[in-house]
């Protein structure tokens, strides 16, 4: 008779995305997991794979609970370019918060620490920013339609700036002491959208 599972492995998958996403893939060892999750390394081995797999998996799981949250707030009825430029200024605030922006973005941290080596990493991370950028592309595009956006201004181009500079934000963020860099930076890039 097989034996049950002694812990939720929901769970175990979300308290490993907390620490991996406070402390990075490098910094985590098994022992930190074994820890951190109050469960033994051959159940996490036989749930999860290896720390790889279960950082990977981490990752997924990240991805699965944010982008619904940006897709609501990108496709809301009426104007679209309020919502384009309450998302930069969400990611913005979000980077200046003393109690959030040690942790980062889990993606963001991901694409500089394991993604340049690590092609699985690279494909999420990939595919995260491609779900973003398509989320601020049609934003644009029904701004653009409804006359929010002047005509002359490529939709794709912007959405593109606006991924590059959110997860720029991010990371600048994490690093500097200095709200006003990260602030700046975000409206004189709004402004672009005028």
């Amino acid at each position: 008779m097989a034996r049950t599972k002694e812990f939720d492995p929901d769970a175990a998958l979300q308290s490993a995305l907390e620490l991996f996403w406070r402390r990075g893939y490098e910094a985590t060892s098994m022992a930190d997991l074994v820890e951190h999750l109050g469960i033994g390394r051959a159940s996490i081995y036989a749930t999860f794979g290896n720390k790889r797999d279960l950082y990977l998996k981490a990752l997924d799981r990240y991805g699965e609970s944010h982008n619904p949250a940006l897709l609501r707030e990108l496709s809301q009825p009426g104007p679209a370019l309020p919502a384009v430029r309450a998302v930069v200024r969400r990611f913005a605030a979000e980077a200046m918060d003393s109690t959030r922006r040690t942790a980062g973005c889990f993606v963001t941290n991901t694409a500089a620490e394991l993604a340049p080596h690590d092609g699985a990493a690279a494909r999420r991370v990939e595919s995260s920013w491609e779900h973003v950028e398509t989320l601020l592309h049609a934003a644009l595009v029904r701004a653009q339609a409804q006359g929010e956006l002047p005509e002359e201004r490529d939709p794709r181009a912007l959405a593109r700036m606006l991924l590059v500079l959110m997860q720029g934000l991010r990371v600048v963020g994490k690093a500097s002491d200095d709200p006003a860099r990260v602030r700046d930076a975000a409206e004189q890039a709004l402004a672009l959208l005028d």
